[in-house]
């Protein structure tokens, strides 16, 4: 899968969040942030009385208009440098849907029109027609399986990581875009029109997505607009109390002073210390977007992780051998590792490196002239063929019985206990076989991350609940689950649900944080108030939909996040009472004639 170098913004971005920020001086939209809409209001009255310094009444002092378009100026500033920080976050919105949406412009297909492979843009691809797809290529949109056999690498859009094999018939021939054959070769009809594939669902999902607004961005948002309601009325009052005492003020300096008096630097200096934080917990191999993400990260309740690739490595990796009756260890050991030497899989290689452990070393001379036998999904086996005659398999259950049945031997009583016994602990069996005896079973595990265990449980002394979400059957669920220290599991799970377990959270009133790497996760990282994806095993989608990106793929990092977020939390709580609190002085100041207009704005833009 093609990675993307993970940036906090891209030019792209950039660019549009420029051009957007000056389009959103529209009242309609600035009317929506009414500390902002008062100095946009501001902004115009300065930068008319600039223009004609006579224009609300005759004025004596000629140095006026180059008072009021400094006024002007720095609240244009203001206004633009607010609506910039809101182009940007919503630009990063858009560029969620915009990679699924590459995702599926860019696979090619080859298209079977009257006996001929035509290669076309997937995107033409219409309901009814034929495609033929090789091994190492996308599927490039939903379809059924009419011809030939294969496995197919769905990790991509399940997140699950063992391939599944696919073929004409039956219940296994629907295949979905975007997924990849890894083995052998198989003709598609595309059973999907335009607009209703997985991955258009996918785009839909995250482009209605919708995040909430923190319980602090509520909280400071309705003391901003309670202190402008203040601070407006008593601007209103000066200018007649002004007139009945005889001093006469300038429309532009009331305009100045009430700026100063609102609170519009918070949104800035929560802006600097979000930047901040960022900073802190890239130190620890964490990337967050934004200030916000940091901000959040302190405060969530409950963390929905995806199992794989986040709490598992997402490899089906050996963690045991199991011999049949009469039949030693180290004889399994042997055949197994043998079988794997030339086997480049992470599964094959798993196997040798387990051997090593346990002591077993081959000896390579045996593998002098030997024929290396490539899995397919045809036999759902692979091995090698040494030169003294012997057949090693390994494989299938299923597969292997019958590779031995024809070897004219006899399937152990034993074996069919041993292979039930690890699908029940949510593990893999592959069975391997020597002529025609076999041997006994290996036992594929998908491992749990190292420490995820000790976090978690750091993780619960915080208060915050985990729930992991897999697409694993229930027993296989609760098996991983309970071996990573995690509250509670749902199994079986799509991204529907994945969505509905992070509503169901957030209508109790808590801030909810999702783990996860593949496309089908993009949709609940968009719909979660913190969406945490994997930097290295992660796909484009899910990068690009999430708040924080775990550069080392490793969840244990979400403990160094919540810490750093907790500690910037409260630096933000210092400093709004700081900036308050030097704003009371200049006012007090000002209403004694200590401090002019000058020092109000130094006083302002100084915090």
């Amino acid at each position: 899968m093609s990675k993307t170098k993970v940036k906090t913004f891209s030019k792209e971005i950039l660019k549009q969040a420029i051009v957007d920020s000056f389009k959103k001086f529209n009242p309609k939209f600035l009317i929506k942030n009414p500390v902002i809409f008062v100095v946009e209001i501001g902004f115009v009255l300065t930068l008319l009385l600039t223009i004609n310094p006579n224009l609300f009444g005759k004025v004596e002092d000629t140095d006026i208009r180059l008072y009021n378009g400094i006024i002007s100026f720095i609240l244009f500033i203001t206004v633009a440098f607010a609506n910039f920080a809101e182009s940007i976050a919503e630009g990063r919105g858009k560029a969620q849907a915009d990679t699924l949406k590459k995702t599926r412009q860019h696979t090619k297909a080859n298209l079977l029109r009257n006996g001929k492979i035509e290669v076309v843009d997937a995107g033409v691809l219409k309901k009814g027609d034929i495609v033929v797809v090789n091994t190492g290529e996308l599927i490039p949109n939903d379809g059924t399986v009419i011809e030939g056999i294969a496995s197919v690498d769905e990790s991509a859009i399940t997140g699950e990581s063992a391939p599944v094999v696919k073929e004409a018939g039956g219940d296994f021939s629907s295949v979905t875009g975007g997924t990849r054959v890894v083995s052998d070769k198989i003709t598609v009809e595309i059973s999907v029109s335009a607009g209703e594939s997985f991955l258009d669902k996918m785009i839909n999902l995250v482009e209605g997505a919708e995040r909430q607004k923190t319980p602090n961005e509520i909280a400071l948002n309705t003391l901003l607009v309670g202190l402008t309601i203040i601070f407006l009325y008593v601007i209103v009052t000066l200018f007649p109390l002004g007139v009945y005492v005889g001093v006469k003020l300038p429309l532009s300096t009331l305009i100045a002073l009430l700026v100063c008096l609102i609170p519009t630097t918070i949104g800035g200096l929560l802006s600097a210390i979000g930047i901040a934080g960022m900073d802190r917990v890239n130190k620890f191999n964490v990337l967050a977007m934004s200030g916000k993400a940091v901000e959040n990260c302190g405060d969530i309740n409950t963390i929905i992780l995806d199992k794989t690739g986040t709490i598992t490595y997402g490899n089906r990796l050996a963690s045991d051998f199991y011999p049949v009756e009469n039949i030693s260890k180290d004889d399994l050991i042997k055949y197994a590792v043998l079988c794997s030497m030339e086997d480049l899989t992470p599964e094959g290689r798993s196997i040798v490196e387990l051997g090593k452990k346990l002591g077993f070393t081959a000896d390579e001379k045996l593998l002098k002239n030997a024929e290396v036998i490539e899995f397919s999904a045809q036999t759902k086996t692979s091995g090698i063929d040494l030169a003294d005659g012997t057949k090693i398999r390994k494989g299938a259950g299923s597969s292997i019985t019958k590779f031995v049945e024809n070897n004219n031997g006899k399937v152990p009583v034993d074996l069919k206990d041993i292979v039930d016994s690890i699908s029940k602990q949510g593990g893999t069996p592959l069975v391997v076989a020597a002529g025609n005896k076999v041997y006994g079973v290996i036992y594929l595990k998908d491992t749990v991350k190292a420490g995820l265990k000790e976090r978690f449980d750091k993780i619960r002394k915080m208060g915050i609940k985990t729930i992991m979400c897999t697409g694993d059957n229930p027993l296989t669920a609760e098996t991983i689950a309970r071996e990573a220290g995690i509250d509670e599991f749902i199994a079986e799970c799509t991204p529907e649900q994945k969505i509905e377990a992070i509503k169901k959270e957030q209508s109790m009133g808590k801030l909810v944080a999702m783990t996860g790497d593949g496309t089908n996760d993009a949709p609940a990282l968009a719909q979660a108030d913190v969406g945490i994806a994997m930097g290295g095993l992660g796909s484009d989608a899910a990068i690009e939909a999430a708040d924080v990106v775990l550069m080392t793929d490793e969840p244990s990092k979400l403990v160094d996040a919540i810490e750093v977020a907790k500690a910037t939390k409260q630096i933000v709580m210092q400093n709004i009472v700081i900036a308050l609190g030097i704003k009371s002085v200049f006012l007090i100041l000002g209403a004694l004639g200590i401090a002019g207009m000058w020092e109000a704005v130094f006083g302002d833009v100084g915090v």
